[in-house]
């Protein structure tokens, strides 16, 4: 009974296009009267009073569904009149803004070893990591109703409320708490008529595994700026994901839509609730090609913006020509530039005692690199080039200064 109403609820607000997908810009608006043609500006929106919100709850933790969900409303819905709160939590992963290079702001060999989701949002901001100790929230109203100050000032109203915990928004609209640790982060995405804007609240994550997972590797492309960070448990051992979701819900649903003040029970009377939400294809037509978008690699990692990586190793000096007397280190360097998460170009400058002890054909063996994704991939396609090279030989197997040439590259590409 309460999903057919819930499955009621959401029809009767958007537009269920079957097979919608990323690229797609057409909102359904049969319902609300507006036609796309009208400029935003020329819309008119109802009276505070004549609106209506609600609080839903995913009841997934992928991090792709709930992106896809999130997609979804912001595409199909309309908010004119029906504001809406939604909470969700992920199970472990790192999630980086629209336009943010993956290798830069996470540790991605360590995400793969310890299965921790990597996913490119559609807002941008910075880099996060999520797991069950995270309560995310994104924020949904007609774009010209966008308020991210309202949000943030409706968050730190619940926390002292709830929990008396004091916190403060700082320039970068990020909350604090003890006017230094950071909470949360914030983001958000705008269009010609819908809006949201979304957070992350730290309540008992594994600071640990964020540590890890937000390694930052040297690049040319611009990192996120690094915070210090506590999770609110630490504030109060009171706090937990469910306790924060209700303070939060209970106090955007007993706040007027357009200003701060306590409305109290009076104003929750008057909204539609806490509704939990089962995003699946059955609910959401459409959303299935959405999170299918969403966790491939073209998004994930082919949206990066191009960066290059140099590197430079120091040649063990018994894999040097014993002839010669050197000055200094022998170094090995290693320059690669990346577009589009694919090796566009490769340079290998080879100290000349490494040339004359055996090393030769660097050249062609590296543009087998050329075209790969910047991962292993492309160090399994410089094996195979240089072990073509042994085809001849009885032992197909690479020498100390191919070995030595594959771990360079090995740490370009799969170390931070």
């Amino acid at each position: 009974m309460a999903q057919s109403m819930m499955k009621k609820m959401v029809v009767s607000g958007a537009c269920v296009v079957v097979g919608l997908t990323r690229r797609t810009s057409a909102r359904c608006l049969a319902t609300t009267g507006i036609n796309l043609s009208t400029k935003t500006k020329e819309r008119e929106l109802p009276a505070e009073g004549e609106i209506t919100k609600s609080v839903f709850m995913s009841q997934s933790t992928d991090v792709f569904t709930n992106l896809a969900l999130e997609d979804w409303m912001y595409r199909n819905m309309d908010f004119t009149k029906h504001h809406v709160m939604m909470v969700w939590r992920n199970d472990p992963c790192v999630v980086i803004g629209r336009h943010q290079n993956p290798w830069l702001e996470a540790n991605v060999p360590l995400l793969a070893e310890k299965d921790i989701a990597l996913a490119r949002r559609n807002s941008g901001g910075g880099t996060v990591y999520h797991d069950r100790g995270n309560l995310n929230i994104t924020f949904f109203t007609p774009v010209e109703r966008y308020d991210r100050k309202y949000n943030l000032e409706l968050i730190k109203r619940a926390l002292f409320r709830g929990f008396g915990i004091k916190s403060v928004i700082n320039e970068r609209q990020d909350l604090l708490v003890r006017n230094k640790y950071k909470i949360s982060g914030t983001a958000s995405r705008l269009s010609r008529l819908t809006a949201y804007h979304h957070c992350t609240l730290l309540v008992n994550a594994n600071k640990n595994d964020l540590k890890g997972a937000l390694a930052k590797r040297e690049t040319n492309a611009t990192p996120s700026t690094p915070s210090p960070v506590a999770n609110l448990v630490e504030m109060d051992n009171r706090v937990t994901v469910d306790s924060l979701q209700t303070a939060v819900g209970y106090e955007y649903l007993r706040t007027p839509a357009l200003h701060l003040e306590d409305g109290g029970q009076n104003t929750i009377s008057k909204q539609r609730g806490f509704q939990f939400i089962n995003p699946t294809e059955e609910w959401f037509p459409g959303l299935a090609q959405l999170k299918s978008e969403l966790q491939g690699w073209d998004w994930c990692f082919g949206r990066t913006p191009d960066f290059t990586v140099s590197r430079t190793f120091p040649v063990p000096a018994e894999l040097l020509a014993p002839s010669k007397v050197y000055s200094g280190t022998q170094e090995l360097a290693i320059n690669m530039s990346v577009v589009k998460g694919l090796i566009d170009d490769v340079t290998l400058n080879i100290p000349p005692g490494f040339v004359e002890s055996g090393f030769h054909g660097e050249a062609s063996v590296i543009t087998h690199m050329k075209g790969k994704r910047f991962t292993s991939e492309a160090l399994t396609a410089l094996q195979e080039a240089m072990l073509t090279r042994h085809l001849s030989s009885d032992v197909r197997k690479l020498d100390e200064k191919e070995q030595f040439v594959a771990k360079c590259f090995d740490q370009v590409v799969n170390t931070i």
